[in-house]
């Protein structure tokens, strides 16, 4: 059960590194981090409002995402710039699993992902953001409902049809394979 009065320093250190995660989805580097901070000077200025109607996570994530549209929205916001992420930010990796991972295994994921986040980046806003709740946040459908201000039966419409134009445009894009190491393997179609 969270707390009745939540104090603003736990919430930003909770909160703050996966809300910039998330926002990376949407918008280029220097803006997540500009609209990271954005939100939370929003929770903090709310959070004596906030009545508990919805979990606080809900409730953060919906002023991250309704921030990143309007950011969106904004004709100074150049479309071409933005990337998403589907990789967490690097960690320090001890020595012996830097020896395992070879610069061709590395290369071969990175090509992997900037295939698939190149998909993704062109799926409809209303698919892209329901799939990045879904599949990457791990939201329920209700949360995504709360999140996004929809009815659960529409955030089930856009996951299904957004997940089927994924693979549609995945299939378009990219070869699919095993390697190797027995590894799912996916490289860009070329011309």
């Amino acid at each position: 059960m969270e707390p009745e009065n939540p104090d603003f320093t736990a919430i930003y250190h909770e909160f703050a590194k996966p809300i910039e995660r998330y926002l990376l989805r949407f918008l280029e580097p220097r803006e997540a981090e500009e609209v990271t901070q954005e939100v939370f000077l929003k929770v903090n200025s709310s959070l004596a409002d906030f009545r508990h109607e919805a979990k606080l996570s809900t409730w953060i994530y919906k002023i991250a995402t309704n921030m990143a549209i309007d950011r969106l929205k904004k004709a100074s916001y150049r479309f071409e710039t933005k990337q998403i992420s589907l990789q967490e930010p690097e960690r320090s990796v001890p020595m012996e699993a830097q020896h395992a991972n070879s610069v061709e295994s590395n290369t071969i994921h990175k090509e992997m992902n900037q295939c698939i986040r190149g998909v993704i980046d062109k799926l409809p806003e209303n698919y892209r953001m329901v799939i990045v709740l879904s599949e990457l946040g791990g939201f329920s459908n209700q949360e995504i409902s709360e999140v996004l201000g929809l009815s659960v039966g529409v955030v089930k419409t856009h996951l299904h049809r957004g997940k089927k134009r994924l693979k549609e445009e995945l299939t378009k894009a990219c070869d699919f394979s095993w390697d190797e190491r027995n590894e799912f393997s996916c490289d860009p179609k070329r011309g």
